[in-house]
């Protein structure tokens, strides 16, 4: 077990010297110096030195006296020191490994680096509808333990890394189909000109980009059949989607991703709240809750219920103010609600299609929704849908909560109709909407 020792610290300056013990007894020369400045409390810059082999090295605490003259033998190690850090951080600047988990920060947006601009994605591209879809299911099945959730989900779970002009991003990614279709965030993707992802057994493969959406946050990737003819199987392990909606606050949840870069590691906790409003990269999302563990390289990854189903991509995490300490148990997951109408029109179109305007306000109300008010010159008005109505079905499913009617409407496009069954002064009739109106 190495020894650690700590020097002096100079005015915004704490230099940390780790030595490896010898067998026998002595130290290892070969100490590595962590120098951590924090020139004001917005910014902590760390900085990793490795000495000169087979010179001896002072601290830098004990080496920059203040008021005295450097003998020449320490100011010739100082160069050294100089020279090191310079080289060093040429090469940060040449390539960085950026993991990802987005952070807020004293109510204000604090993403990662990689996160600030709009940077064009030119990761070779698989084209768009070819068939495939991503389903949610409402079955649930028997609740399992950590143990049987992790050796069911790990295996559909990839480290993502892309290759941007910034340096590489890591981050983590869900496979949803046996065909090689993953889901990941868009900002881990965001600027990548080359992509691959490592399964649970540490296989590694190019992968395509097929579409991404920077509002919702989600972009979908592909492998392609050439690296699929290399495994033995030709398929891959892929997860099961189930429905966020049918969570209540208190569920248990996990999350598998490469926090720091550490494949494989699974977290747990509970759903601290459902719908939360969250701004995120200056745009408010609708997220669940969770209070297990997700740190930079969790994102995009998949939050899980107890029965074993992807209930959420994770996106984003709150941090304390300046980023001095993080804020435990604070994270927050894209609901698996919104990820089917969302996933499959990228997968069909490469973009987000609008949902349709009904022009009803709702609220869960005695024998169904109560309609508050309807807005003028919209589909519900020309469908002669009244204030005081009770919608008691929605394309015949009964309704209950104001989510029942968003459900229905993600499942329309522009164009479509929408079939309400109204109870009115104790009578019940049916009306249909035309939608020619996208939600602005």
């Amino acid at each position: 077990m190495g020894e650690r020792e700590k020097a002096g610290p100079l005015p915004g300056e704490i230099v940390e010297v780790y030595r490896a013990a010898l067998p026998g007894g002595g130290r290892d020369p070969r100490e590595v110096v962590a120098c951590y400045r924090q020139p004001d409390p917005r910014e902590v810059v760390e900085v990793y030195r490795r000495p000169v082999p087979g010179g001896t090295r002072k601290s830098a605490a004990r080496n920059r006296q203040r008021g005295r003259g450097v003998p020449p033998g320490r100011r010739s190690g100082l160069y050294r020191f100089l020279l090191c850090l310079a080289v060093l951080i040429g090469l940060t600047a040449a390539g960085r490994i950026v993991d990802h988990v987005l952070v807020r920060t004293g109510g204000r947006p604090q993403e990662d680096s990689a996160a600030h601009t709009t940077a064009e994605i030119t990761i070779p591209s698989w084209p768009v509808d070819q068939g495939a879809g991503l389903s949610v299911s409402r079955a649930q099945g028997e609740p399992l333990s950590a143990q049987e959730v992790y050796r069911r989900l790990n295996p559909a779970v990839v480290t993502v890394q892309c290759l941007t002009g910034e340096g590489v991003s890591i981050g983590t990614g869900v496979i949803f189909s046996e065909d090689g279709y993953i889901l990941t965030n868009h900002h881990v993707v965001r600027g990548g000109r080359q992509c691959q992802v490592t399964l649970d057994s540490g296989y590694s493969m190019e992968v395509c980009f097929v579409a991404g959406d920077e509002d919702s946050d989600l972009a979908v990737l592909k492998v392609p059949p050439g690296e699929l003819m290399q495994m033995p199987l030709r398929t891959l392990p892929y997860a099961v989607f189930g429905d966020s909606e049918q969570l209540v606050v208190g569920d248990p949840v996990y999350a598998i991703g490469a926090p720091r870069r550490l494949r494989g590691t699974l977290t747990n906790g509970i759903v601290s709240a459902i719908d939360r409003d969250v701004e995120v990269e200056g745009r408010s999302m609708t997220l669940l809750q969770t209070n297990a563990a997700l740190n930079s390289g969790n994102s995009g990854g998949p939050l899980i219920s107890e029965r074993g189903q992807v209930v959420g991509i994770n996106v984003a995490k709150y941090m304390s103010d300046w980023n001095r300490d993080s804020v435990e148990g604070l994270g927050f997951a894209i609901p698996s609600a919104y990820l089917e109408r969302i996933v499959n029109d990228l997968l069909k179109w490469g973009e987000v299609q609008p949902e349709p305007r009904i022009g009803i306000w709702v609220q869960a109300e005695g024998p169904g929704l109560f309609v508050s008010s309807v807005d003028a010159g919209t589909a519900a008005e020309a469908a002669g849908v009244r204030a005081g109505d009770y919608i008691i079905a929605a394309q015949g499913e009964e309704m209950h909560t104001n989510q029942d009617l968003f459900r229905v409407r993600r499942t329309l496009y522009v164009g479509d109709e929408l079939t309400l069954t109204l109870l009115r002064e104790g009578e019940t009739l049916e009306v249909t909407l035309e939608l020619e109106e996208a939600v602005d």
